[in-house]
């Protein structure tokens, strides 16, 4: 009997030594300090890829009104609305097991992150269907948000998921910005854009950041208060990021809510504005979703959330909930685990995350197109 026990409670010593190793398996940072490793612990090199990143930086000017004004010069009536900021040079951070690997360039430096923010954004839109503030992703819009924004036989149709996944083809105008005239067609003039035949919602996509803006603008409306005040207190407090981030509107993106005066956030800095946060804040926020919304054991955003944010969309399987996805299509990278997902912005700011291999790499001043050949080195 007393060999029996002794056996028991040796089995129940392993298990707890291994339950120990396996929840301290992903390291989680402090606020103002990251633990780094040598990469030959883990049998990595990334010295191709980080040379290749430095070398390979984004083309354009410096001066990102410029940059942002030349982008989207064939759109009528883009102007600024949102402030702006003169970017730094390449940087970036990969993470393994959350330990800090690889860093190069000013990785505290706060820079512009366009459409890196609608993967924020949606974020904001998990944690309003966590707390049941949204019933079902599949709500008509229209239920929450009872001004005109959604009224009309085509734009009360658009559901939560539709705006998520950029194929609501909302129509209309907001903040002064006409959807019609967001990235338009390359053929066609302004007649035939503003006339154009309406998609039922849900089959298909367009990139559209008049109407991310709707769904920040949406979200607004349910939670009652700012957006960066929901992120700051659900999100980048409790996984101790910097104090530095921002995140910006426009001039004109102001509402009443409540009697008090909201700026309504952008998703991106197509027009200005959207997030400006420093590289080590972003590797942050990827390592949260590489740990599936858990941080040093408390679940802030739910597993089955992500899950489902991170789900190929009908009309594009290469997108999900304002997250870009790496299976089959034209956004694959080629030889790269297809469970892989990312953020992407203009300029080359990129935040990618394999749960697999629990890796996060964050590169910022990217040329764009040579994204897939800088991840093929990290891989390969």
């Amino acid at each position: 009997m007393e060999t029996v026990i002794k056996s028991v409670i040796k089995l129940l010593l392993i298990s707890f030594f291994t339950l120990s190793i396996s929840a301290q398996e992903i390291y989680f940072p402090p606020g103002g300090a990251w633990q780094e490793k040598d990469t030959a612990a883990y049998n990595l090199d990334f010295t191709d890829a980080v040379e290749f990143a430095e070398a390979n930086e984004y083309s354009e000017s410096k001066d990102l009104r410029q940059a942002i004004l030349k982008g989207f010069q064939h759109e009528p009536y883009h102007e600024i609305l949102g402030p702006t900021k003169r970017r730094g040079g390449p940087a970036g951070i990969i993470l393994k097991n959350g330990y800090l690997v690889a860093k190069w360039g000013d990785t505290k430096r706060v820079d512009m992150t366009f459409s890196v923010t609608k993967s924020f954004l949606s974020t904001t839109a998990l944690l309003a269907l966590d707390e049941n503030l949204i019933a079902d992703v599949e709500d008509p819009v229209i239920n929450y948000v009872w001004d005109d924004t959604f009224e009309g036989e085509h734009n009360s149709k658009i559901t939560w998921k539709n705006l998520l996944q950029q194929n609501s083809d909302w129509s209309g105008e907001l903040w002064g910005s006409y959807d019609w005239a967001d990235r338009p067609p390359k053929e066609g003039g302004i007649d035939d854009w503003r006339n154009r035949e309406l998609n039922e919602p849900g089959t298909h996509f367009k990139y559209n950041d008049v109407r991310v803006n709707v769904l920040a603008y949406s979200l607004l409306n349910v939670f009652r208060k700012p957006l960066p005040s929901v992120l700051k207190q659900k999100i980048m407090d409790p996984i101790n990021a910097s104090s530095t981030w921002r995140w910006f509107g426009y001039e004109n993106s102001w509402t009443t809510i409540d009697g008090f005066k909201m700026q309504s956030v952008s998703g991106g800095g197509h027009s200005g504005g959207g997030m400006f946060i420093n590289t080590e804040d972003m590797a942050r926020f990827g390592l949260l979703f590489m740990n599936n919304g858990n941080w040093d054991g408390k679940q802030l955003i739910s597993e089955k959330l992500i899950e489902e944010a991170v789900q190929p969309s009908i009309p594009n399987k290469n997108y999900g909930y304002m997250w870009w996805l790496n299976v089959d299509g034209p956004r694959h990278w080629k030889n790269i685990d297809k469970d892989i997902f990312y953020a992407a912005g203009f300029g080359g700011n990129f935040i990618i995350v394999d749960r697999k291999e629990k890796l996060v790499i964050v590169t910022r001043w990217l040329e764009p197109s040579k994204i897939e050949e800088f991840v093929q080195k990290i891989y390969n």
